[in-house]
């Protein structure tokens, strides 16, 4: 991928926040895009507009104070130069069930700012694990982000990429087979220095 990304995408960005965000950008190419686990990915990555935010939040409260900017910051500029937000928070909410809890949180600040219906907030972390599956399980690594991540994705995106498919439940079923197919020691492939 072209590492010249757009200066919207990059402006804000801190020094210390170089690893946060190199570690989820080879997350995007090699799993997300690279094994097709989000068919409307694609297009943001080549096109580079997704951006990459780093919240240095320690504690809840802060890190929503850092969503409900980038919520605003979203809504306000044009999907043709920002298509989606990935908010990295390494420093808070480690523990999948805190986040999962937190998840609430996130939906109620789409709903404070009014943007039900503009806005949405998906979920992804580095111990994601869905409901009645085991923490080993495969087909949790396709919400296994580097790092607590939180999505912010437009709705009308969202409508688009549905309307375009005829079975959106066939991702996750595909999802399902893909990792199956790779198991732990192809996922752990994917990270070598020499893969991609």
């Amino acid at each position: 991928m072209n590492d010249t990304v757009s200066p919207f995408i990059t402006a804000d960005l801190q020094p210390e926040d170089a690893p946060y965000i190199d570690a989820t950008r080879r997350w995007v190419e090699r799993a997300v895009v690279g094994l097709n686990l989000c068919p409307f990915a694609r297009a943001p990555m080549v096109q580079q507009k997704i951006r990459y935010a780093v919240s240095h939040a320690r504690d809840t409260d802060t890190l929503l104070d850092d969503l409900l900017g980038e919520l605003q910051s979203l809504n306000a500029i044009d999907a043709s130069e920002c298509e989606t937000t990935l908010l990295i928070h390494p420093y808070v909410l480690g523990d999948f069930l805190d986040y999962n809890d937190f998840l609430d949180s996130a939906d109620a600040a789409v709903e404070t700012l009014g943007l039900e219906g503009a806005l949405q907030v998906a979920s992804f972390h580095p111990h994601y694990q869905f409901a009645e599956s085991a923490p080993d399980d495969i087909e949790n690594f396709s919400n296994r982000s580097p790092y607590p991540t939180l999505h912010l994705l437009r709705e009308a995106s969202v409508e688009r990429a549905m309307k375009a498919m005829t079975d959106t439940d066939a991702i996750y079923r595909r999802n399902m087979d893909t990792l199956q197919r790779l198991g732990t020691d192809g996922w752990q492939a994917l990270w070598r220095d020499n893969a991609g």
